[in-house]
């Protein structure tokens, strides 16, 4: 079955002495993605080369990434004041967890996997899908899912090429129909059809 990767978190700072890692999370099922056992692979960010020697941790300068692991897997996972804490078997101290800062952690799942929230739905589920309107009129096709600070947003390309970003919440995006192959937008002028003096 064909396999495909999604983000599911980003390594913060260092927790305690013992390796634990503080965790930003990017998926809706963080019990289901950093259940003890799991393997992830783990990824520099993007445009951060590794680095080491003069900007260890004890250099006081900002910390950068500068290990080798290429994947890790959870030895341990608790919630502590609302933060994700997670004890892998790769990180066995403070100055690994340090290492390990900034590395983007991605998950394999069956490319036809759902959410277990019938409500929620994997960015590659949204893209390629058809907009339309309350109406039906054809407004564009999603081509990335942006995930925002507040919400997330469907960015949607117009037949005129434009690009428009509408937060996914169910009074905008009443409507995803993915075997109908399309989403239905609440469109206002503004949102995604221009405003009269544009």
């Amino acid at each position: 079955m064909e396999q495909i990767e999604l983000v599911v978190g980003r390594i913060g700072k260092p927790h305690g002495i013992r390796g634990e890692v503080t965790v930003d999370v990017r998926t809706d099922e963080p019990e289901r993605r950093f259940a003890v056992g799991t393997t992830l692979r783990a990824e520099q960010p993007k445009g951060r080369a590794a680095r080491s020697g003069a900007n260890g941790p004890e250099s006081g300068a900002a910390p950068s990434t500068s290990t080798p692991l290429r994947e890790v897997t959870v030895r341990s996972m608790r919630w502590h004041q609302g933060v994700l804490l997670l004890g892998l078997e790769q990180v066995a101290s403070r100055n690994d967890a340090e290492a390990a800062r900034g590395l983007v952690l991605h998950a394999s799942i069956d490319a036809d996997a759902t959410p277990e929230d019938p409500d929620e739905f994997y960015d590659h589920q949204l893209i390629g899908l058809a907009a339309h309107d309350l109406d039906g009129t054809h407004l564009g096709e999603v081509t990335a899912v942006v995930h925002g600070g507040a919400q997330d947003l469907l960015q949607i390309r117009t037949p005129d090429r434009r690009d428009t970003l509408v937060p996914f919440v169910k009074v905008l995006v009443p409507e995803v129909d993915l075997a109908g192959n399309r989403v239905v937008v609440a469109d206002r002028p503004g949102l995604v059809t221009p405003l009269e003096d544009d």
